[in-house]
C-alpha cells in the first residue's frame, strides 16, 4: 500500500481551474441610471449599485436606505422657501 495521494487527471484540473456557475451568486441587474440633476437624489439612485454586489438577504438594508435618503431629498425641496405669493389686489376693501 501506498500512502500517496493520486496525481489528479487532466480533467479535474480543467474543472478546478474553471470557476463553476453558481445561480445563487450576486449578479449585477446592469439597471440604467438615468441622472435626475438633483445630486442628493442622483447620489441615493447610484446607492442602488450597491446592491449589484450583495446577496438578496442584503438588499433590504440598502433599499431601506435609499428610500430614507430619498425622503430627506424630497423633505429639503419642501423646506426650501419658494417665490413670494403675488400681492393681492383685494386687500384694502371696506
Amino acid at each position: 500500500m501506498s500512502d500517496s495521494v493520486p496525481e489528479p487527471t487532466a480533467q479535474e484540473e480543467s474543472a478546478e481551474a474553471e470557476p463553476s456557475y453558481d445561480p445563487a451568486a450576486p449578479a449585477p441587474l446592469n439597471v440604467d441610471r438615468t441622472p435626475s440633476g438633483n445630486a442628493d437624489v442622483d447620489a441615493q439612485l447610484g446607492r442602488l449599485a450597491d446592491t449589484d454586489h450583495l446577496a438578496t438577504d442584503g438588499h433590504v438594508e440598502v433599499y431601506e436606505d435609499v428610500h430614507r435618503g430619498l425622503r430627506d431629498a424630497l423633505t429639503a425641496l419642501d423646506a426650501r422657501p419658494g417665490p413670494p405669493a403675488p400681492p393681492s389686489p383685494y386687500t384694502n376693501r371696506s
